[in-house]
């Protein structure tokens, strides 16, 4: 898992840890030292913690003017023990939305693992971002976390999408073009 990087190719444009109005101004990041872990895997010391044990982040983009943020998660997805969606919520989502952030992308690709706990934070999350005009939109989820979460009926609340060529975007583009896609 170490190998795994956070896509890096938008840094030019944005980095969360200098974006003031980001939950993680002002982290600073080794590229030798790993030292985080999901289980006993070390992780790529780009990736950030915001209160879970199993599942990280990394802030792509956020752009303010247009209202979006795209977020690149690594781990296993937790509900059950780590109630990782409250952690999520709390800590990243809800710091966007103060900022009049209301469109997520989530890139999932990395979310190797689901476990369902209760569908209490998609729904408010759902509405919060419903009440702004936005959405949530959650990208290349793995077949295996993909089926949790249709099982459990998260697409009510998230909308499961898959664009394998994201990296081929700007982030603006890759907003606009999901935009068409859900509001088409």
């Amino acid at each position: 898992m170490h190998t795994i990087e956070p896509f890096y190719n938008w840094q030019h444009i944005y980095e969360s840890e200098k974006d003031v109005r980001s939950p993680f101004f002002g982290r600073e990041h080794s590229e030798f030292e790993f030292s985080q872990t999901i289980y006993n895997y070390y992780i790529h010391p780009q990736w950030d913690e915001f209160g879970s044990k199993t599942l990280y982040a990394k802030v792509l983009m956020a752009d303010y003017e247009e209202k979006y943020v795209v977020i690149e998660l690594l781990g296993e997805w937790n509900d059950a023990v780590e109630n990782d969606i409250m952690q999520l919520k709390r800590e990243v989502v809800d710091k966007f939305m103060e900022e009049g952030i209301c469109f997520f992308i989530l890139i999932a690709e990395n979310v190797l693992n689901y476990h369902y706990d209760s569908s209490d934070y998609y729904e408010e999350w759902s509405e919060d971002v419903e009440d702004r005009g936005g959405w949530v939109v959650c990208l290349n989820l793995p077949p295996q976390t993909l089926r949790e979460f249709q099982q459990h009926r998260l697409n009510r609340y998230l909308s499961l999408q898959d664009l394998p060529d994201w990296r081929i975007y700007k982030p603006y583009h890759l907003f606009k073009k999901l935009s068409l896609q859900l509001n088409g």
